[in-house]
């Protein structure tokens, strides 16, 4: 009798058990279908050019994808990404729908936002039918979902995390500060000694950012679209902090390094004593390669950094959107991520759910060496989210018009 009452649930467990298997199925129909479409394609991947470890695991992904499913992968190295968001602009103004310069996109932040305003991106949501989607855990990491407090809309595919740190030479600096009113007095007591990247340089504005959270008290205007009529008033911290720092910035605050890389060299040839990336494994990656010493260490500031994940959007003229599916759902697999996140090659840490993976996949993740200035996830601690998107190009205008001259 106790049989016969459970015959019905069993019944409904062997239905569910049978949907999943049927949706399973059809999703790798579906992909198989768009392999054989996208075959002899060419991907115009149009990202950042400006480290060389990136450039060269994007060239190794492309090696790949050549070799398993014959698409051409051409990075096409961007110094800004706002650049190839104005020419898809260009390209819709002239009704240019079909047959795009761009295929695939690195992208994040406000220049996802100018997308989705200008309906750049694929008309149809197609992220969550990639298979290694499935890998991923949107309710662990809210922010597969929200690129700087914009919803994604199943429109772009994650790629990486990062967060803000700051790089220190411990065998010149044994207690760097951790706050933004640390950091002035440090500025202060060693001229010349510290700079940053300048805006619109991603970790330029990364900086101005945290800044801009720490001074205000992290104000909950930042995280709406921003109001000029605020503006002044919730910013007048930060120009007050970088008025004060200027004159004792690195040769004087007359010029600041073009983007990070540069910093970063600043660092390793002792010109300065602190640097920053938004990548927590940057600094070993760098001694790795000895382009720093191995006294270098890493930090956040006591009450955290700033932390994003970024995305690969496909745009809606793309000439090869099915071969750029499968571009992002390669780089969204275990064996790109695990590559990627090794700090010998790029130290970018993973997007994909631990518990999600297969044994032997978790196992290459923690074999992975981190690296002797890498955090641990313990010491990284507390993250910030990003402002809303909308502040990015005020802050940018608003940094050009009082220090962009040097004057």
């Amino acid at each position: 009798m106790i049989f016969r009452r459970r015959q019905p649930f069993i019944h409904f467990c062997l239905l569910l058990l049978l949907g999943f298997f049927h949706m399973q199925a059809a999703q790798a129909t579906d992909f198989d279908s768009l392999k054989r479409l996208a075959k002899g394609q060419t991907v115009y991947f149009n990202a950042w050019g400006g480290d060389a470890k990136i450039n060269s695991y994007i060239s190794w992904a492309g090696d790949i994808l050549q070799q398993r499913y014959d698409i051409s992968l051409v990075h096409v190295k961007l110094t800004d990404t706002a650049s190839a968001v104005s020419r898809l602009l260009a390209e819709k103004t002239a009704g240019r729908d079909t047959g795009g310069s761009i295929d695939l996109l690195w992208v994040n932040g406000e220049n996802f936002a100018a997308m989705k305003r200008a309906d750049l991106l694929q008309q149809q949501p197609w992220v969550t039918d990639l298979p290694n989607w499935q890998l991923t855990d949107p309710v662990a990491l809210p922010a597969l979902l929200s690129d700087f407090a914009e919803p994604t809309d199943g429109k772009e595919s994650p790629w990486g995390r990062a967060q803000l740190v700051f790089a220190y030479d411990s065998a010149r600096l044994t207690s760097p500060p951790a706050s933004a009113t640390a950091l002035a007095r440090f500025i202060q007591n060693n001229p010349g000694r510290f700079t940053y990247p300048q805006p619109p340089d991603f970790i330029g504005i990364s900086f101005l950012k945290q800044l801009l959270i720490e001074l205000s008290e992290n104000h909950p205007a930042l995280y709406q679209p921003v109001d000029m009529a605020d503006f002044d008033a919730i910013t007048a911290p930060l120009w007050a902090w970088l008025d004060a720092a200027k004159p004792n910035l690195w040769r004087r605050g007359g010029s600041y390094p073009q983007n990070y890389t540069v910093l970063r060299q600043l660092l390793g040839d002792a010109e300065i004593d602190i640097a920053m990336a938004f990548n927590p494994a940057d600094a070993s990656a760098a001694i790795a390669r000895g382009e720093l010493p191995d006294s270098v260490r890493t930090y956040i500031h006591d009450d955290g950094t700033l932390a994003n994940v970024h995305f690969l959007a496909i745009p809606f003229n793309a000439s090869a959107a099915e071969a750029a599916k499968i571009v992002a759902n390669f780089m969204l697999s275990p064996e790109a991520q695990i590559k990627k996140a090794d700090s010998r090659i790029w130290g970018d840490p993973t997007v994909l759910s631990m518990p999600r993976l297969t044994a032997e996949d978790r196992a290459a993740f923690m074999a992975l060496p981190r690296g002797i200035a890498t955090l641990s996830d313990a010491e990284l601690g507390r993250s910030l989210p990003e402002p809303h998107p909308s502040w990015v190009p005020r802050l940018e205008t608003a940094w050009k018009q009082r220090y962009a001259t040097g004057g």
